[in-house]
């Protein structure tokens, strides 16, 4: 297949274009190097992609829809979009709303505007990345695809179930084949700098303190990057009608054990600072992977501490 990743130079972007390259795909890799984080980073993720043959990559923002037109003219048609871009994280949508939206919202629409216009461009599949975030503090668990979403907490979430629903606008009106997957809490080799797997052990080796926001009670669903990988992968190969799917591991893993398990495989103490718990975070997360595994044969397999073991190791030598 010939396929379009935008958020190639990203945490899963990179990881996703190296599995398509590994199976023999030809991937046209899109990405803006958005600020939010050191471009030296995501140049970093795309080093083993930019060795093989079968990848292409171009700076572009899918927010310009002439840049977008472009990609589609001269590098199209594609088999499928992977469309994976996006300005990501709670509290950075709390700080930046209106850019939140541009990428996210905006910059989605763009995308399956190109996807179906003929000329040649019209995709047969196109698999969106979602999040968790659009489950807000839903009281129900494990979190299910036919739970209603529709109290969004932050920005972020927001914009997320917006992609959602222009996804099922341009399925309808369309025919256009579409799978939302929600990625819960990802963790991993490459893992954004923000997000908290990755800050606790940066400090925690550099023996400076972190900050536990709340009593260290609340939960996430963290889930391996390779599983959800595997996910995608199969997603592509699938895609058919619509259908929103969660990608999780099923086992939420409290903040205080979190912060143990990262300590630990670091080989430190932790020096925590406590604080009040921040605006727009959710209690918990917790997948219901019931639909992948009838869909995609989804089964993660990563244990949470191997995998934290895993990511503390790549940071190491990153460092």
């Amino acid at each position: 297949m010939k396929i379009l990743l935008t958020g190639a130079a990203g945490f899963i972007g990179s990881h996703c274009t190296e599995n398509l390259l590994g199976g023999g795909h030809v991937v046209i890799g899109v990405d803006n190097f958005d600020p939010f984080y050191d471009r030296r980073s995501k140049e970093a993720n795309l080093r083993t992609a930019r060795d093989s043959s079968g990848f292409t990559f171009i700076e572009a923002d899918i927010r310009d829809r002439q840049a977008v037109g472009e990609i589609y003219r001269k590098h199209g048609p594609f088999d499928a979009v992977l469309h994976l871009a996006a300005k990501a994280g709670v509290r950075a949508s709390i700080l930046d709303p209106l850019g939140c939206e541009a990428a996210n919202v905006a910059g989605t629409l763009n995308l399956l505007q190109q996807s179906v216009e003929g000329g040649g461009n019209k995709v047969p599949r196109f698999v969106f990345g979602s999040s968790s975030s659009v489950y807000g503090n839903n009281t129900k668990v494990p979190f299910s695809e036919e739970d209603p979403v529709d109290n969004p907490i932050s920005p972020y979430a927001a914009t997320k179930k917006a992609g959602e629903l222009l996804c099922h606008v341009y399925h309808h009106l369309y025919g256009l084949p579409v799978f939302c997957l929600r990625f819960f809490t990802v963790y991993g080799p490459r893992q954004r700098p923000d997000l908290a797997i990755h800050k606790f052990a940066r400090n925690i080796l550099a023996g400076e303190s972190i900050e536990m926001f709340g009593t260290g009670g609340n939960s996430r669903d963290y889930t391996y990057i390779d599983d959800i990988v595997a996910g995608v992968s199969k997603s592509l190969q699938r895609c058919e009608g619509f259908e929103i799917i969660n990608l999780g591991s099923t086992r939420p893993i409290p903040l205080s054990e979190m912060i143990e398990t990262v300590a630990r495989s670091c080989g430190r103490e932790a020096i925590v600072k406590r604080l009040p718990m921040q605006p727009g975070d959710v209690d918990r997360t917790f997948a219901d992977v019931g639909k992948a595994g009838r869909l995609l044969d989804y089964a993660p397999t990563m244990p949470f501490a191997e995998g934290v073991q895993r990511f503390v190791q790549w940071l190491r030598e990153a460092r």
